[in-house]
């Protein structure tokens, strides 16, 4: 299987939010977080019913993101469909509040 030909995009990021910014917006609630290696957008992850992490790919095309919270240490390239190694690992700006 090909690797990812988006890593040139991973940046190093400071998270926007404590959590899931749409559902904290909202007041949804989150299973996992996952944050935008581009941009530095925190989004819920696609088990949760929100799914703002897909969503946020589909509006502005960023291709990488990080399993955020609980801090997981994988990125995943949606363009490509495939895990991706980080070079680092985004540090939590904590604490995040937890609905599960």
């Amino acid at each position: 299987m090909a690797g990812c030909s988006h890593e040139a995009t991973i940046r190093s990021v400071t998270p926007k939010t404590l959590g899931c910014e749409e559902c904290l917006a909202t007041g949804g609630e989150w299973f996992h977080l996952r944050v935008c290696r581009e941009c530095g957008h925190v989004g819920c992850c696609d088990q949760s019913p929100g799914q703002h992490a897909t969503s946020h790919f589909y509006e502005t095309r960023h291709p990488i993101i990080e399993g955020y919270d609980p801090p997981e240490g994988w990125g995943w390239c949606f363009v490509d469909e495939v895990f991706v190694e980080l070079p680092d690992q985004t540090p939590q700006r904590g604490p995040i509040p937890r609905y599960y």
